[in-house]
């Protein structure tokens, strides 16, 4: 019993932490509604055109917009309330999807708008979610982060487990209609949840948005060897080992729309078995190793999915490689918000969204257009597999300071570096 309660996730957060509470009871329903939209987008697509390279661009829509408003969104989260933009990205959300359900209704859906609201809802995320990474940091206290980060990964687990099966239940019932009003109804309950988060005002001496301030934070990042570590393992492990807008494709050989859902939640299925024994993870110092381990496990998983033949394999493959994503990304925001200082925060999560956004967007890009040569859905999926693998070797042996990284070196780094703002700001 005792084991069992160290390997168990911490709920410490969700007692000592009123607004974290909410912002993970919102962010828990939301990301289910928002789940079944993103099944149900590459659905449609693939549904309106038969090609694959047509999902995959769906990515590329979306990395545009990404590449300039993840910066203005870290930008605005070191210098205004960093609730009010994620409460202010949530309703500009809501918005998009009922635009979705209009056009789902419409006698003949228009494909062009499938690809504008991709690429808004990439500008949206690019504002809200720095602010959201930021804010997280601040409602907690330093002790109970990595506990924080695995009831997050609990939460968005529960979400992308339920809602990728949910869609699949909705679609072959009911139709694209009904899966965009599901997703419109979650949304209501979030924004209640943000309403009531208190205010999270920005950090004294707030750098005002500009140009200067981007570049102040990019300096920053590559300054430091442990975050350049996080952003090229993942980059590469998502890129080359993304193979989601090849899911509708490959749910044809194995069943239609009802195993596409599973196939998007399995995936969350191995995320959630992780994060339910997670409690190890608080124990752990070699931080950097642990993320190049899990970045070479998720692409064994995905080699495993490309060569498979069966549903159940096949789910089996993505689970396995869900659990690795869950301790490499565990491990990535651990170093993340233990290590960097308040007043950088936002611009740092702005890069951060870069990073874990732009690997899976090229990626369904790579799929896509590697499924349409001679090696076909499956060849393009174990190939990239094979490819993260590789690609993760070199990266560790490349990056030694990555490699042998610990939590207790960055707490030290973040320690001076906020030592160094309190001396700026008593000149001041």
């Amino acid at each position: 019993m005792r084991l069992l309660k160290q390997l168990g996730v911490d709920l410490t957060p969700l007692r000592t932490s009123r607004d974290f509470r909410l912002v993970f009871l919102g962010g828990t329903v939301s990301g289910f509604g928002s789940f079944i939209t993103y099944v149900t987008i590459p659905f449609q697509v693939a549904e309106l055109t038969g090609d694959p390279l047509a999902v995959g661009l769906l990515g590329l829509c979306e990395l545009v917009p990404l590449l300039v408003m993840a910066f203005v969104g870290g930008a605005l989260a070191d210098y205004v309330d960093r609730r009010l933009l994620v409460r202010g990205g949530e309703f500009a959300l809501t918005a998009l999807t009922g635009v979705l359900l209009v056009n789902a209704l419409a006698g003949s859906p228009h494909l062009w708008l499938l690809y504008v609201i991709a690429a808004l809802t990439a500008c949206i995320d690019g504002v809200q979610r720095p602010a959201l990474e930021a804010m997280i940091p601040r409602i907690v206290t330093p002790e109970e982060l990595p506990g924080t980060m695995a009831l997050r990964s609990l939460g968005y687990s529960v979400a992308q487990l339920l809602g990728p099966a949910s869609a699949g239940l909705l679609l072959s019932a009911f139709g694209l209609a009904w899966a965009y009003a599901f997703d419109l109804a979650t949304f209501a309950f979030s924004l209640i949840c943000l309403t009531l988060v208190r205010a999270v005002p920005p950090p004294p001496s707030a750098d005002r948005p500009s140009v200067r301030s981007v570049i102040t934070g990019v300096r920053y990042a590559g300054s430091r060897p442990e975050l350049l570590g996080t952003y090229l393992v993942d980059i590469n492990a998502m890129f080359f080992g993304m193979p989601q807008a090849l899911y509708p494709f490959l749910a044809t050989h194995l069943g239609g729309p009802k195993v596409l859902g599973l196939l998007y939640a399995a995936p969350a299925a191995g995320d959630m078995l992780a994060t339910l024994f997670s409690g190890w993870t608080a124990r752990v110092q070699r931080h950097g190793l642990m993320v190049l381990l899990a970045a070479f496990f998720w692409g064994l998983g995905i080699v495993g999915v490309g060569l498979s033949h069966l549903l159940w394999l096949t789910l089996l493959c993505l689970a396995f490689a869900g659990a690795a994503d869950f301790v490499s990304g565990i491990f990535r925001d651990i170093i993340w918000n233990q290590t960097i200082p308040d007043h950088l925060r936002g611009r740092l999560a702005g890069i951060e969204l870069l990073s874990y956004t732009t690997g899976p967007l090229l990626g369904q890009l790579r799929s896509g257009t590697m499924a349409r040569t001679r090696l076909g859905v499956g060849g393009s999926i174990w190939v990239g597999g094979a490819l993260c693998i590789a690609g993760t070797i070199a990266l560790g042996a490349a990056l030694p300071r990555f490699f042998r990284y610990t939590g207790e070196e960055g707490q030290a780094i973040k320690r001076a570096a906020d030592e160094a703002r309190l001396q700026i700001e008593g000149v001041r």
